[in-house]
């Protein structure tokens, strides 16, 4: 069976760093793009950071920009999520996802990925 597992999620104080990772397990993720989604508590999810299956292109959305940096490691079968300059308002469950969309695509629709992971919890507090 084929799982996409999240993994670093913590409390961090504000100004901290986090790296989320998330692995593939049973299948590769190289022909597959990859993003990160969040959602904190009565919000709709929303997509965060994505990265072509090429690895060429990222995207990211406009309140990370600059603090959030997306990366993958196709022989570790995983892709990451660095995080700094963390804020209040980055608290929530943070997903990844697997879209098939095609090798330069980088969207950060819900509805554009085919595959999610079950989510890590960040907490931003002091």
């Amino acid at each position: 069976q084929w799982q996409l597992v999240e993994s670093g999620g913590a409390l961090v104080q504000p100004g901290g760093s986090l790296r989320l990772s998330c692995t593939g397990s049973g299948r590769t993720l190289e022909h597959y793009g990859l993003g990160w989604f969040r959602q904190a508590p009565g919000k709709e999810r929303e997509g965060v950071s994505s990265i072509s299956s090429s690895g060429d292109n990222t995207n990211y959305a406009d309140s990370v920009k600059g603090r959030f940096t997306i990366s993958r490691d196709n022989a570790k079968n995983t892709v990451y999520l660095q995080m700094n300059s963390l804020k209040a308002e980055d608290t929530a469950v943070y997903y990844c996802a697997a879209s098939l969309s095609p090798v330069w695509a980088t969207p950060l629709e819900a509805e554009k990925y085919d595959y999610w992971g079950q989510g890590t919890q960040v907490t931003v507090s002091s």
